[in-house]
C-alpha cells in the first residue's frame, strides 16, 4: 500500500498479480460534509459488520495541506478499538491534492484489500462539497451523510453530491432539527433522479451512541442484494473499470509531462509563450499532447495547427 501511494513501478507490478483475485468485496463509500461524523459512523459500522463475522477493510482519506502537503490522518484514532482485530485492516491516506474526495492511490489500496479477502471495504472520503463525487466511480453503495444544523446545506448538495447517494444518513439525529432535515431530504429526493427499482432510504443515526447503525447495515446489505439480483452490480463494475482506466491514462500522461526533463522544459517554454500572448492555450496544449503521444513530432502533424 505504501508503494501504491508513492506510485512505485513495484506497486504496479504487484497490482497486476493481485488483480485476478479481486472483484469479491462489497465496496461501500461514506461521504458527506465535514463534521457530519463520518469517522465515528465508520467505527460503529466496523463493529456491526464484525458481529456478522465479516472481514472488514477501511480506507480513510484525509485532506492534505495545500501549503505543506501534510495530513493529520486522525481517522484511525477513532477506530483504535479494532487495531488488534486480525480481520480488520484500516489504512489512512492523504488526498495529496487529488480532487473528488479521494486520493490517487485509493483504488489500488481497495484492490489490495479486496485481493486479501475482505468481505466489505469502507471508503471514507474527505469532507464533501458539490464536486467530491469521485466515490461513485469506486463504490458500489454510497452512504451520503448529513446532519441537523447545516443551514441551507440541502440546497447546496442537491446540485452536486445529492445524486450519488444510495442510502442517506442523518447523523447526530438527537440534535434539534433532525425531523426538519428528514423532510428536506425527502423533498430533495423527490426532485432527484432515482435508480430504477431502488428507492434510496433515509436513516437516522446517532453514531456516538450506536443508534440506527444496525438499521443502516441492513440497508447496506439490502442495496447489495438489489445490485446482484438486478444485474446492476456488473454494469456498476464495468463503469468502475472504465473510470479507473481513464484515470490511469490521464495520470500517466501528467506524470510523464512533469517527470521527464525534456517534456518539463517544453511545458515551461509553452507557459511563457502563453503568458506573453505569443501562443494561445489550445495550441500549446496540442503541442504538449502531440509530444507525449509521438515523441519527436512537431505541431505540424496537427491538421488544425497553422
Amino acid at each position: 500500500m505504501t508503494l501504491a501511494e508513492s506510485m512505485s513501478p513495484e506497486a504496479h507490478a504487484a497490482i497486476k498479480q493481485l488483480y485476478p483475485h479481486t472483484g469479491k468485496a462489497h465496496i461501500v463509500g461514506v461521504t458527506g460534509p465535514p463534521g457530519s461524523g463520518k469517522s465515528t459512523l465508520v467505527d460503529k459500522l466496523i463493529g456491526a459488520l464484525r458481529r456478522e463475522q465479516l472481514r472488514v477493510g477501511v480506507v480513510a482519506v484525509d485532506p492534505s495541506s495545500p501549503f505543506t502537503g501534510g495530513a493529520l490522518l486522525g481517522d484511525r484514532i477513532r477506530m483504535a478499538q479494532f487495531s488488534t482485530d486480525p480481520e480488520v485492516f484500516i489504512r489512512s491516506m492523504a488526498s495529496r491534492g487529488s480532487l473528488g474526495g479521494l486520493a490517487w492511490a485509493t483504488r489500488d489500496v481497495v484492490h489490495i484489500l479486496d485481493a486479501f479477502g475482505k468481505d466489505v471495504i469502507l471508503v471514507e472520503t474527505v469532507g464533501a462539497g458539490q464536486a467530491e463525487v469521485e466515490i461513485m466511480k469506486l463504490a458500489e453503495t454510497v452512504l451520503l451523510l448529513t446532519m441537523p444544523g447545516l443551514g441551507d446545506d440541502i440546497q447546496t448538495i442537491k446540485a452536486g453530491v445529492m445524486e450519488i447517494g444510495d442510502i442517506f444518513v442523518i447523523n447526530k439525529a438527537d440534535l434539534a432539527g433532525a425531523d426538519l432535515r428528514y423532510v428536506e431530504l425527502q423533498s430533495a429526493l423527490g426532485l432527484s433522479p432515482q435508480q430504477q427499482g431502488w428507492q434510496a432510504p433515509i436513516i437516522k443515526t446517532v453514531a456516538t451512541e450506536g443508534e440506527g447503525v444496525d438499521e443502516l447495515v441492513a440497508a447496506i446489505h439490502a442495496h447489495h442484494d438489489y445490485l446482484v439480483k438486478s444485474g446492476e452490480i456488473q454494469r456498476n463494475r464495468e463503469r468502475r473499470c472504465s473510470a479507473q482506466l481513464e484515470a490511469i491514462v490521464e495520470q500517466s500522461f501528467v506524470r510523464k509531462l512533469f517527470v521527464q526533463p525534456e517534456e518539463r522544459a517544453l511545458f515551461e517554454s509553452l507557459v511563457r509563450e502563453v503568458h506573453e500572448r505569443r501562443l494561445d492555450p489550445y495550441t500549446a496544449a496540442e503541442r504538449l499532447i502531440l509530444r507525449l503521444v509521438k515523441p519527436g513530432a512537431t505541431d505540424r502533424s496537427f491538421p488544425d495547427s497553422a
